[in-house]
């Protein structure tokens, strides 16, 4: 995946100066509409982009690009910068929390790639040269990143911040949008509904470290975002009074020194990055978001990052020092309140972890940037050193065998509440050809699930879905149902999870279903095992030849009878999911939509 890098050091062609009234004299007319100087319609672009969506995560969005529109417009006034502002635009991405256990939830990384076409568009149609971007829930950042990496202008990002925790009113107990998940097997309807009224008050994205936090770590260790503007909540006067200001600086220095985001993102940033997220035990979607952000930056992040063995290998040397939801207690506020990112970042340089040379949007390295924060050490209840950690293994595993014969399928170790006896578990197979059906089953026949089962979901992978949904609903009733019980029900998918999801899941098993994987020739009864000592998945039956090339023939025959795809195989016609089901690349290569080239 090296296309592109030949644009890491692209050339901008300026406009000239037009002597056409017609393409000027809009230009005219919104400078002098947005108070900005007329005189500079031809000076070289600043923009600000927002993220917009149906939800919480981005209630703050707007209030934050109109604080940083302002702080530019008064930079490019008092500096008399050759720059023209032009008008904030915006994209739009989906609710994952309002639509997960829905159809619609397969429009959710979907997502991720229209952010990737709108913001590309808005910044080669306006030839704009400066970017800053208010991101907010977990695909559009990535969405917005990717476009950034790709049109490779001084750029910057500001996390629009976190949701802070709800409680229940009588107990003061802390509660999350993963808590009300995991209610909905809870028969009293007035607890039920005493959560849904209180456990996501306020404005922004999920507040643990699921997907959104996770990859807002990524992106700010990745040098795209100042460290210390992570943490904050959504709510925090200073993302409308100090970071404004300290992003145009940021955003001036890269323009002043030619920094650009390609120079940024680097193979060692990325590793650092992975490091980081890893470390704060983050969500299993950082092995879709990290591979495309670096296909967007002109790496392969399997070969110039790091290959799946080294991946595994640092995991397995790579402690969790932070006690987040959901396999821990806090919230990303509690980390905020802790030191923030400066410190979970600090602890993983001093041990060593992390190459502090890497090059940061402030114009400083990692490291310095680190120093001139001068963040508290760990203070063992929040974050945690690196020598004495809150779990002693990494967050994330890569698994192969011979359901996964090219590896990539991921388990969040973090996660794991039960099952493994010494690095092992074996589980018995029960099979469900799509994420719908195995909701019913949850719903209307829960005491049919037995210690020890292995649900598996296939036909919801990134072409089968299409669009690879994340399975927070299911996997919140298993939690609840094994909590209660006292049994481990684990389960394998060809799609993917929440950042929410606890317990014995592993997702992007790959070849999906659709394409005739060897997750499409399991069978109920079968016997899987997962082994984290050598990091394997497998089929005890498909180990047999014959019984493998048997099922292998009864697959094909049943694709041929059903004009080439599988009868399980849910129809579509919406436009979006026609493209994506034609063109969506396996989990391992990000899960989005190919290239054309």
């Amino acid at each position: 995946m090296t296309e592109g890098l030949e644009n890491a050091t692209r050339v901008t062609v300026r406009p000239t100066a037009s002597t056409n009234p017609g393409r000027d004299v809009q230009r005219v007319g919104t400078a002098k509409f947005l108070g900005e100087d007329s005189a500079k319609i031809h000076d070289p672009v600043w923009a600000v982009l927002g993220n917009l969506g149906d939800s919480q995560c981005y209630l703050g969005v707007q209030a934050k690009v109109a604080a940083v529109q302002s702080a530019l417009s008064r930079r490019i006034a008092a500096d008399d910068r050759a720059n023209r502002l032009i008008a904030p635009a915006f994209t739009v991405g989906v609710s994952d929390g309002q639509l997960n256990g829905t159809p619609e939830m397969r429009f959710s990384l979907i997502g991720r790639e229209l952010v990737n076409d709108v913001a590309s568009t808005h910044l080669a149609a306006n030839r704009v040269e400066g970017m800053i971007a208010v991101v907010a829930c977990d695909k559009p950042p990535v969405g917005t990143v990717a476009a950034l990496l790709e049109h490779n202008v001084p750029a910057v990002i500001l996390s629009d911040g976190s949701i802070k925790p709800g409680h229940l009113p009588e107990t003061g107990e802390r509660i999350d949008l993963v808590t009300a998940f995991q209610y909905a097997t809870n028969p009293d309807e007035a607890a039920r509904a005493e959560v849904t009224r209180h456990a996501c008050p306020g404005q922004g994205s999920c507040g643990g470290m699921f997907t959104y936090n996770t990859m807002q770590t990524f992106i700010a260790v990745l040098g795209l975002e100042p460290l210390r503007m992570v943490a904050p909540p959504s709510d925090d006067p200073r993302r409308l009074t100090e970071f404004p200001e300290e992003l145009v600086q940021c955003l001036a220095t890269m323009t002043e020194r030619n920094i650009r985001p390609r120079d940024i993102v680097t193979p060692a940033a990325l590793r650092n990055a992975m490091t980081v997220t890893m470390a704060m035990g983050g969500s299993t979607n950082v092995m879709l978001h990290s591979v495309e952000i670096a296909r967007a930056a002109g790496i392969d992040l399997w070969t110039e990052v790091l290959s799946q063995d080294e991946f595994n290998e640092l995991s397995h040397r790579l402690p969790v020092i932070v006690n987040m939801r959901p396999f821990g207690e806090f919230s990303m506020v509690d980390v905020e309140s802790s030191g923030g990112l400066p410190t979970v970042v600090s602890e993983l340089l001093a041990a060593g972890f992390l190459d502090g040379t890497t090059l940061t949007c402030t114009g400083e390295t990692l490291a310095e940037q680190v120093a001139r924060l001068a963040p508290p050490a760990a203070d063992h209840q929040v974050i945690y050193s690196v020598a004495q950690p809150f779990k002693n293994s990494g967050g994330l595993r890569l698994l192969r065998g011979n359901l996964a014969p090219d590896g990539g399928a991921i388990l969040k170790l973090a996660g794991v509440e039960s099952g493994i006896v010494d690095g092992i578990f074996t589980g018995t197979a029960r099979v469900f050809d799509s994420e719908r059906s195995l909701i019913a089953a949850l719903d209307d026949a829960p005491e049919s699930f037995a210690d020890n089962d292995m649900v598996v979901i296939r036909y919801e992978g990134p072409r089968g879905a299409p669009g690879m949904p994340e399975m927070l609903d299911p996997t919140s009733k298993i939690t609840s149902l094994c909590r209660k019980r006292g049994i481990t029900i684990a389960l394998m998918t060809d799609a993917r999870f929440s950042g929410g999801s606890v317990g014995l899941v592993i997702g992007h098993v790959a070849p999906e279903a659709i394409l005739g994987g060897p997750i499409a020739l399991v069978e109920n009864g079968d016997t899987i095992t997962v082994d984290v000592n050598a990091d394997r998945l497998d089929c005890l039956e498909l180990n047999d030849a014959h019984t493998a090339a048997a099922r292998r023939q009864a697959w094909e025959k049943a694709v041929a009878a059903n004009g080439g795809v599988h009868p399980a195989t849910t129809p579509v016609s919406h436009r979006i999911l026609k493209r994506m089901r034609t063109m969506a690349l396996p989990a391992l290569l990000g899960g989005g939509m190919s290239s054309l080239d």
